[in-house]
């Protein structure tokens, strides 16, 4: 195996640090995340998960949940680069004061507390973690940083160009069936003369080119549109900064058939040309 890196990350660090948050944002950026893993199994996982191909992207928390297992971690490590993998390890760090609060607000013992203070199992811990923050090629100190700023960093030091960008689910409803409750932001197409009046486009849907040209062919569609998108436009920067990575625009109108179906499509198509990937979804069609 010679692994050139990027595709395996060890993730440890304090207690209270946000590794879990870190393993959530791993997971949304499409890695495979494996948690508290005792390191003596980490060897194999990384052979059976990257060496065969099934997953490209592996991340693995190791902490001191393992218990005297942790002891063994930097002999994996040193395991894995002997069979020619190249782990980057990430470490997580906060002041002590900062774990505190956390472990206070959370209400759970420090896992090295034992029957002393929680100070003392803090002190325990970083004591364990010397070596393996030494030998870290990123440390995060966490202590100043909200969840979105830290999902912020984890985005900008592992996502991909793509897995970076806002992903936008678009879709298309009817009011009369209720708005989707899972939707971000919501936009009302009734505002545009509706081609179920128009016989010959009656049975037609806003897939179907009459329809879609109709619908996008009003002034007052193409004012909207370009008006929209720049909102979304907007939102895309906001959420992006927030650490907010997937958006669900909903387009309504009277069944979900014919406007809101053109309007979502051609959202979409505007979506992308942005770079935003983006997944349309008709709600309601086929329902009338």
């Amino acid at each position: 195996m010679d692994d050139t890196g990027g595709n395996l990350i060890i993730v440890s660090g304090m207690s209270g640090a946000g590794r879990s948050s870190v393993a959530d944002v791993l997971e949304d950026l499409g890695w495979f995340v494996v948690d508290n893993l005792p390191p003596m199994f980490l060897t194999t996982l990384v052979e059976q998960v990257i060496g065969t191909g099934a997953a490209p992207r592996l991340a693995v928390v190791v902490d001191v949940r393992t218990g005297l297992f942790f002891e063994e971690l930097s002999s994996a490590i040193h395991d894995l680069r002997l069979k020619g993998y190249r782990p980057l390890t990430l470490f997580l760090e906060a002041s002590d004061d900062v774990i505190v609060r956390r472990q206070e607000s959370v209400r759970r013992p420090h896992p090295l507390q034992g029957e002393g203070r929680l100070l003392d199992g803090i002190q325990r811990e970083r004591e364990l973690l010397g070596d393996i923050r030494a030998g870290a090629d990123l440390v995060i100190d966490t202590s100043s940083l909200n969840i979105h700023q830290l999902a912020a960093k984890i985005v900008n030091a592992f996502g991909d160009e793509e897995n970076a960008e806002l992903r936008a689910t678009v879709v298309s409803f009817g009011f009369k069936y209720g708005i989707p409750v899972d939707a971000d932001v919501v936009a009302d197409m009734r505002f545009i003369p509706n081609p179920y009046w128009q016989p010959d486009l009656r049975p037609m849907t806003g897939q179907d080119k009459p329809v879609s040209d109709f619908v996008l062919g009003h002034p007052l569609a193409q004012q909207f549109l370009q008006n929209y998108v720049d909102v979304l436009d907007t939102l895309r920067s906001g959420y992006l900064n927030e650490g907010k990575r997937f958006v669900t625009v909903a387009i309504g109108c009277t069944g979900g058939k014919h406007r809101s179906v053109a309007m979502a499509e051609e959202i979409a198509r505007r979506l992308r040309e942005k770079g935003s990937p983006t997944l349309v979804v008709h709600r309601d069609l086929g329902r009338e």
